[in-house]
């Protein structure tokens, strides 16, 4: 029998805004996906951006239709948020397993031909891929890539219960009609809160496929950097407050002036004849100021944040 009809179809979901920058290279990894493409839909939503997005979305569904590749344009324009965007798409989906990513993402052209693999048992709801920094030239994007900013492998051993981030997951559509679809007001967080409720309240299983491999675009500069790690602090709250996940620990002053007279007076004239001999890289010399700066804007949006009562809200399908 052909190995070809016993692939699942896959819908493959990815939420936009203002993506005019990303969109040429995305729907390029799109369409150099080796997964059969008369088995995969991809739903582009458009989630009420300013720029050029629904113009270059359409442009892009008709030149990939041309070439016999399943693009759509969708649009959600009712409600500011990623999640509220990825529920459309999951309304709309025509197949059982769903994909997603996000428009500053680039697949690997493999990627959806790993990422199916696991749900052949037929008890896995959740496969989670692996996240790969895009080769970048600044500090902090070089600072991510050597850290790992965003692998997966760290949230599948959360202490409290693993998860995926969307940008490189994949979920059966009856997961979905167990627990309901993504809180649609949240504004972070949200991936975690979809994993952890079809794990605990629906029973189904979570796998790791380290060889779906999607490259990540990281931030270049620390105003992004800052907004990044602030949101994380956020989530961790709203998680805490939808789960009661631990908080993470605050940042104080006195660990500020301990790290970094560690820093001064030990780890810099260290990593300095590293460096000298061609063993260690300037980004490694300021570790630990960023890692500072991440922490301290981690806890600023921890400290700062309050679950809104809309955000408890869960759609259904």
């Amino acid at each position: 029998m052909d190995q070809k009809l016993l692939l699942p179809n896959i819908s493959v979901i990815i939420p936009i805004y203002n993506g005019e920058s990303d969109l040429s290279e995305l729907m390029k990894s799109l369409q150099n996906q080796t997964y059969p493409k008369q088995l995969v839909e991809y739903l582009l939503i458009d989630n009420n951006s300013s720029d050029l997005t629904p113009y270059l979305l359409e442009k892009a569904t008709r030149n990939a239709q041309e070439q016999g590749i399943n693009f759509r344009h969708l649009t959600e324009n009712t409600i500011q948020s990623s999640y509220a965007a990825r529920n459309l798409g999951i309304r709309q989906a025509s197949n059982q397993i769903l994909a997603f990513t996000d428009a500053d993402c680039r697949p690997n052209s493999y990627w959806l031909e790993k990422i199916v693999q696991p749900f052949i048992n037929p008890l896995v709801g959740i496969v989670v891929g692996e996240i790969v920094a895009l080769p970048g030239k600044s500090l902090l994007e070089q600072y991510a890539e050597r850290k790992q900013l965003m692998s997966q492998k760290f949230l599948i051993e959360h202490p409290f219960c693993p998860y995926g981030q969307t940008a490189n997951i994949a979920i059966r559509k009856q997961a979905f009609v167990d627990v309901g679809l993504f809180r649609p007001y949240l504004t972070t967080g949200g991936d975690a809160d979809i994993c952890w409720r079809i794990q605990q309240e629906a029973n189904w299983q979570l796998e790791y496929a380290p060889e779906a491999i999607i490259f990540h675009r990281h931030r270049s500069n620390f105003r992004d950097f800052r907004s990044q790690f602030r949101r994380y602090g956020r989530s961790n709250r709203y998680l805490h407050q939808l789960h009661g996940v631990d908080l993470m620990r605050k940042l104080t002053f006195r660990e500020i002036v301990y790290r970094l007279s560690r820093w001064i007076l030990k780890e810099l004239p260290r990593d300095i004849i590293k460096a000298t001999a061609g063993k260690a890289s300037f980004v490694e010399l300021i570790n630990t100021p960023i890692d500072l700066i991440g922490f301290q804007a981690r806890t600023v949006g921890q400290e700062s944040s309050q679950l809104p009562e809309e955000a408890k809200y869960i759609e259904r399908l």
